[in-house]
């Protein structure tokens, strides 16, 4: 029994021991923390995918802004006017409401599809700048640690996003196609419904 005492107690303190040496190793890790959101929302390229985007789309959500109120304008005058058409002038009236509420719909369904894609694209190009961008920043600084997820709180010591907006800043010469981040969907009209007849 006490021989099974005393092999603890040596197990225990070689244990104790290998912690204490391993002490400083922990005290020297350098670590950082990023906030991945900001950095495309405040980074100079963030802003000029969004900027991109909003220029590429702005004459298509026109077009359908245009449409969507000429769909009004004839909603509007078939109700006003209605009683005093004939029944075919009526019915043709009525098909043609109806007609170009089905192509509004489609053009903007398509236009909603062709701006997500676009987003993905871009977002997708500029995460892969950041994580570069960050990478590099963690070698040149001799970070042992990243971390960019998952993070409930961190001192503002650690929060190396501050250096990385500065480092993006830096970097950014003018918005090149190649170079371009996420957007914020440019607003989209909303789709006129002819009332039923």
């Amino acid at each position: 029994m006490k021989r099974l005492i005393c092999r603890n107690w040596v197990v225990y303190m070689m244990a104790a021991a290998g912690t204490l040496v391993a002490l400083p190793a922990w005290a020297e890790l350098k670590i950082g923390v990023v906030d991945y959101g900001k950095l495309m929302e405040e980074s100079p390229q963030g802003k000029a995918v969004v900027e991109s985007l909003r220029t590429e789309f702005a004459p298509r959500q026109r077009d359908l802004q245009t449409q969507q109120q000429t769909l009004k304008t004839k909603e509007e005058k078939l109700q006003k006017d209605g009683a005093t058409m004939t029944e075919d002038q009526r019915g043709r009236a009525d098909k043609e409401l109806r007609d170009g509420a089905r192509d509004f719909s489609r053009k903007q369904s398509e236009f909603q599809d062709d701006l997500n894609a676009r987003r993905n694209e871009e977002t997708s190009r500029l995460q892969r700048t950041l994580v570069e961008e960050v990478r590099t920043y963690a070698k040149a600084q001799s970070y042992d640690l990243i971390i960019a997820e998952g993070v409930i709180y961190a001192t503002p010591t650690i929060d190396i996003t501050p250096a990385i907006l500065t480092t993006l800043r830096a970097h950014h010469t003018a918005p090149a196609a190649a170079s371009r981040p996420p957007a914020t969907a440019p607003a989209q009209p909303a789709p006129s419904k002819p009332q039923g007849r």
